[in-house]
């Protein structure tokens, strides 16, 4: 980009800097090497000991809707690949300026969904070997003494900041530490966050790194008065933190105001857009929406396109991942009572069960046996096989996915459950991840992922992608259906062309709303006995996008 930036628009409160590498100008310039310029622990007044806050819930109830901050993973395409990578803001400035006060002004204003906020006040650096301790007995000294300088471009892990946001704009699940900053040190437990549409990092030394810096596509200076970051650094750490008013000044003076002067302030060049007077700036909050909002717009063109999806692998062959339940009399003659819209509720959910058992045993077969040998109450050997793997999870997509839930129980002893949420957005029509409930270290299992209809395969889609993201091997995938529709099979096989499906039965059609023809109706209607939508549509289309 340009070092300079020709009669920028003069906006009131706002100041608009051209993106330039650094030189070797000022005196900071050989200090701004591999860390142009880091930031520290500082932020708006609000009560909060950790960095990542259990009590708070991950989301923002705004006027208009809910957004969830803890983001989820972005829509794919028909081919299984993310369209583009989400939107990463960076919000620098100094301790106390009002950093995370701007971020959630934004979060509101941007107005959409899905936003991640992640904080540099989880990445404290461990230097130290024992678990989850951030600073070494003698440290934690200093720092209980307001001797250790934790607004230094060394006291952050910028490499693991690096690796988590890349993973974010990658649509993919990162852990994120929680930072306690009344013992200075990380939680045993660790958060979970999802890519989103936009990504909003912020901290002292959000532009410190230059590897940092390329992945922000947009970065903001917060630009506060020094009088009143002291003033509210004051307040958080004496009401918030018991500390001393003498030991906070100490602090500021040893500490605080050498970092910012010598590390952070030199990056405000750096930023495209200088925010004074932090969130009391609407002018400036106002200009910075409205043009991700125009990068936004730009992004959504290339998102879901159901139709797409529908036409993208007509008239082809059923993939060889594919495996239907063969269709003897008994197969056929439960189909036809479970179809028939005049079959009561108490028989359509005792065929259903039956199917189900059927159907789980029929996925099992395709689990790795190995040989082994037993030997048998007379003394003999029996030559048989036994289960390759480590484990078996299964995940239903609900609600209509947990009513197999049962079956798999029934069959594998001692069998792992998850849970997934998908819903479709109806302004959109994207499918979204709304509820997950996930095993630990589900990585190292065979996973069943059941859902009862699957029309044009978005939900299943998305959950697969879902397990991708918590590292299960595509190829340890079973996507189990009481019935399919042939498009939601290609679409799957296509995209994820190893994992293996397995349905009872594939219908060819799907009508203009995408409903499988001739179908089996609402399942989850049809089983709960919940009220049935209108147009007697499945379940999982208008709940699910199929």
């Amino acid at each position: 980009m340009s070092s300079t930036m020709s009669s920028p628009p003069a906006y009131p409160g706002i100041r608009i800097s051209g993106c330039r590498a650094l030189g070797a100008e000022g005196s900071n310039a050989e200090s701004l090497d591999r860390l142009l310029p880091p930031v520290g622990t500082g932020r708006s007044p609000r009560k909060r000991t950790t960095s990542q806050c259990k009590s708070e819930p991950p989301l923002l109830r705004t006027s208009k809707r809910t957004i969830y901050t803890a983001g989820r993973p972005p829509w794919y395409n028909e081919h299984g690949t993310q369209s583009k990578e989400a939107f990463a803001i960076g919000l620098g400035g100094g301790s106390a300026s009002g950093k995370t006060t701007v971020a959630r002004m934004i979060i509101e204003a941007l107005d959409v969904p899905w936003v991640v906020l992640l904080s540099m006040d989880s990445f404290y650096k461990l230097l130290h070997s024992l678990p989850h301790q951030v600073l070494t007995e003698q440290q934690q000294e200093q720092a209980a003494h307001n001797n250790f300088n934790f607004d230094h471009p060394d006291a952050f892990d910028f490499d693991l900041i690096i690796s988590t946001l890349k993973k974010l704009k990658q649509g993919k699940s990162v852990k994120v530490p929680i930072y306690d900053f009344t013992t200075h040190s990380r939680k045993k437990d660790w958060k979970t966050l999802y890519g989103a549409n936009v990504i909003i990092f912020e901290g002292i030394m959000a532009f410190a790194d230059k590897t940092l810096l390329e992945l922000l596509d947009m970065k903001i200076f917060v630009d506060t008065d020094s009088d009143i970051r002291l003033v509210r650094r004051l307040r958080r750490d004496i009401s918030e933190r018991g500390r001393d008013i003498e030991g906070v000044i100490k602090q500021y003076n040893k500490f605080v105001k050498p970092s910012f002067d010598q590390y952070i302030q030199p990056t405000m060049r750096l930023a495209d857009i200088v925010v004074p007077r932090g969130s009391g700036n609407t002018v400036a909050i106002d200009l910075i929406v409205q043009h991700v909002h125009s990068q936004l717009e730009e992004q959504r063109k290339l998102r879901w396109d159901m139709a797409a999806l529908a036409s993208a692998h007509q008239c082809h062959p059923l993939p060889r991942t594919l495996s239907v339940l063969k269709s003897t009399p008994q197969v056929r003659g439960m189909h036809t009572i479970i179809r028939d819209k005049e079959t009561s509720r108490d028989e359509f959910i005792f065929y259903s069960k039956r199917l189900m058992r059927l159907l789980i045993e029929h996925a099992l077969s395709f689990l790795p046996f190995q040989d082994c040998v037993v030997q048998t109450p007379q003394g003999q050997d029996y030559a048989g096989k036994c289960y390759a793997g480590k484990q078996i999870t299964g995940v239903s997509i609900l609600r209509a996915g947990e009513t197999m839930e049962p079956a798999l129980r029934a069959v594998c002893k001692d069998v792992r459950i998850g849970t997934i949420l998908i819903q479709t957005n109806q302004l959109t029509g994207e499918p979204e991840l709304h509820y997950l409930r996930l095993p630990k270290d589900i990585s190292d299992d065979h996973v069943i992922l059941m859902d009862c209809t699957v029309s044009t395969g978005a939900a299943a889609m998305m959950a697969v992608r879902v397990l991708l993201d918590h590292d299960v091997p595509e190829d340890k995938i079973f996507l189990l259906s009481l019935l399919m529709a042939e498009m939601g099979v290609h679409s799957v096989a296509y995209a994820f062309p190893r994992v293996r499906i397995i349905t009872t039965a594939v219908d060819k059609r799907v009508n203009d709303l995408f409903r499988i023809i001739p179908g089996i109706g609402n399942f989850g209607d049809r089983y709960f006995g919940t009220d049935a939508v209108p147009d007697g549509s499945d379940e999982e289309e208008v709940a699910y996008t199929g």
